[in-house]
């Protein structure tokens, strides 16, 4: 009798660690991944730059990708702020969207600069090369079978060289949005 108790309760244990095993394996399988910003291009038109005026923009090019194959994501309004040094040169609002499994999507637009801030960069430009950082704040769900989760909030920058040229500057024309520096976050929250 002894040892049929114990073979079910070594029966049980087996069981039991072989169902946490499989819970972790598939929790890490379905787990979702934060969607990745990338500017493939930013130009600053030359006419901007060597006229002289208060006004410029920035024409930007940025893709935004899930590579989730078994969660969608459902992003709220982002903000997309540039800046140099600590001031901003301009933001802009894309609306909210919805991104299914493993797709890609590319945003063409452009962004008034601050004219106050305008004529430091413009000097900067001509002069040698710029240091613009872009921030993207949003917030974003994942629906994954059917279930969607808590808002996450994404907070991603990066700092991007402009050459005399108005271009991207460098060996690497495409630049990953990283997540933001916990002192990085304290400047542009204020």
């Amino acid at each position: 009798m002894c040892e049929i108790k114990n073979f079910y309760c070594w029966l049980l244990e087996f069981s039991v660690l072989l169902l946490l095993l499989l819970a972790l394996c598939l929790w890490l399988a379905i787990r979702p991944e934060s969607p990745k910003y990338t500017i493939v291009d930013i130009t600053i038109p030359k006419s901007d730059i060597d006229s002289g005026g208060q006004n410029g923009s920035i024409i930007y090019a940025l893709e935004i990708e899930n590579s989730n194959k078994v969660s969608s994501i459902y992003y709220e309004d982002t903000i997309l702020r540039f800046y140099y040094g600590s001031e901003t040169v301009g933001e802009k609002t894309i609306p909210s969207f919805h991104q299914g499994r493993g797709k890609t999507r590319q945003v063409t637009d452009s962004v008034d600069a601050n004219p106050q801030v305008w004529k430091a960069i413009r000097n900067s430009i001509s002069n040698a090369t710029a240091e613009l950082k872009v921030a993207v704040l949003t917030r974003v769900q994942y629906r994954t079978w059917g279930v969607k989760s808590k808002h996450h909030g994404l907070d991603l920058q990066s700092q991007i060289s402009i050459g005399s040229n108005g271009k991207i500057f460098g060996k690497t024309k495409k630049i990953k949005l990283r997540r933001a520096s916990k002192t990085w976050r304290r400047r542009t929250n204020r």
